[in-house]
């Protein structure tokens, strides 16, 4: 894999995708930056080398243009108090201003442009707008996984402008690569896929993947009871896709052929409203009650995965196990997330990698004690799928 190691940056000129698409409150301040620091030891790198870097990003989804909710300008003192180097800004990413200021950087110097996505043909992967951003630097550095999976411009087309000497994974993507890589491809048995979240839509083509890898699936979140009233099961109110059931059916079925012993929970917990403040207890998941419906796994199912998890030696982790986000519900979810940290504690390897199961990790303090934390939601999910990506092939070739 080439990453920034392999690279000497004395006088040249790293053009860097990363990935600043941060949270910003309604004074356009940074409410985490995560995806900031992540960045830093990729940009330190180049500039101890003694070379000089130009940031590319985009920032939320701007619809027409332009606009001042989504400039980079808002996080332009955040990414130089993170590196400790006075951040230069330019307010457009191709023009006359922006390529006379990235030609005139030098060593140890940093330029941020404005959000890429001010132009429709970012996203469309348009070859003449990849072929300018290419101008502002003579090495290619691709370090934003958490967009890798889209064939932009700047993630993926910009790459045919440089030479396979000239283009590089940074440390985010290289991470990201290789934890991902241990899990598909190098992973001790037994491994075993926790997937939750609400919709088995979502997950068809995850599940079916990891069917041909893991020796256990969990399934938790809202779409367990969609497996649940395929097999016949009393679920109430509770979520479910009824236009799936067949598809919920198959999926079991497959399981079974393959050898894959897929585990639903035994138990909820349910409440008679979508509130933290509604009336909730335990019930059976497949006798829940009419007016009422599941929002956790029960502690019986939380036991039994739990026990699945110690004895896993890879752990993969895609969703939680309920509606984590209001403390009535959150029980499966710690609990799950606690097993987790048990087994790697006791020598498992484990990637949690989503949206949701981030910040359940995140919420319970557990980050540091699991193997690897994807920073890529979608990214993580389609190189399951998919088993590369645009922006890793667009490097790797």
């Amino acid at each position: 894999m080439k990453t920034v190691d392999s690279i000497n940056f004395k006088n040249e000129r790293a053009v860097i995708r990363v990935d600043f698409n941060v949270p910003l409150n309604e004074q356009f301040e940074v409410t985490d930056e995560t995806r900031i620091r992540a960045a830093i030891p990729t940009i330190r790198k180049i500039l101890k080398d003694g070379g000089s870097v130009v940031l590319m990003s985009h920032l939320g989804r701007p619809k027409d243009g332009p606009s001042d909710k989504f400039s980079l300008k808002h996080i332009v003192k955040n990414v130089s108090a993170a590196l400790g180097v006075e951040v230069k800004f330019v307010n457009d990413c191709i023009s006359d201003e922006a390529f006379k200021t990235s030609l005139s950087l030098k060593a140890g110097e940093v330029l941020l442009l404005e959000n890429l996505r001010f132009y429709k043909e970012e996203e469309k992967g348009d070859e003449a707008f990849a072929q300018k951003l290419a101008k502002h630097g003579t090495v290619y550095v691709n370090d934003a996984f958490g967009t890798a999976h889209r064939a932009h411009a700047s993630t993926t087309i910009i790459a045919n402008y440089f030479n396979e000497a000239h283009k590089c994974f940074g440390y985010v993507m290289a991470g990201e690569v290789a934890n991902i890589g241990k899990v598909l491809h190098d992973s001790e048995k037994p491994f075993t896929a926790i997937i939750g979240g609400a919709k088995v839509s979502d997950k068809i083509l995850i599940i079916e993947q990891l069917m041909n890898k893991a020796q256990h699936i969990i399934i938790g979140g809202g779409m367990a009871f969609t497996f649940v009233k395929a097999m016949g099961g009393k679920i109430g109110k509770s979520l479910c896709e009824d236009d799936r059931l067949e598809t919920a059916k198959s999926l079991l079925d497959k399981a079974k052929q393959k050898g894959v012993e897929l585990h639903l929970p035994v138990d909820a917990i349910i409440a008679d409203n979508f509130s933290n403040e509604a009336n909730h207890k335990s019930s059976d998941i497949n006798t829940i009650p009419d007016g009422w419906m599941g929002l956790d796994i029960g502690a019986e199912s939380a036991k039994q995965f739990g026990e699945v998890i110690q004895k896993s030696k890879t752990i993969l982790w895609n969703g939680p196990m309920g509606v984590f986000e209001m403390s009535n519900f959150e029980a499966g979810t710690k609990a799950v997330a606690e097993s987790i940290v048990r087994a790697t504690s006791n020598g498992a390897y484990s990637l949690i990698g989503g949206g949701d199961s981030v910040a359940a990790i995140n919420k319970y303090h557990m980050a540091d004690k699991v193997s690897y934390v994807s920073t890529g939601g979608g990214a993580l999910l389609e190189y399951i799928e998919q088993g590369s990506l645009p922006g890793v092939k667009a490097i790797e070739g």
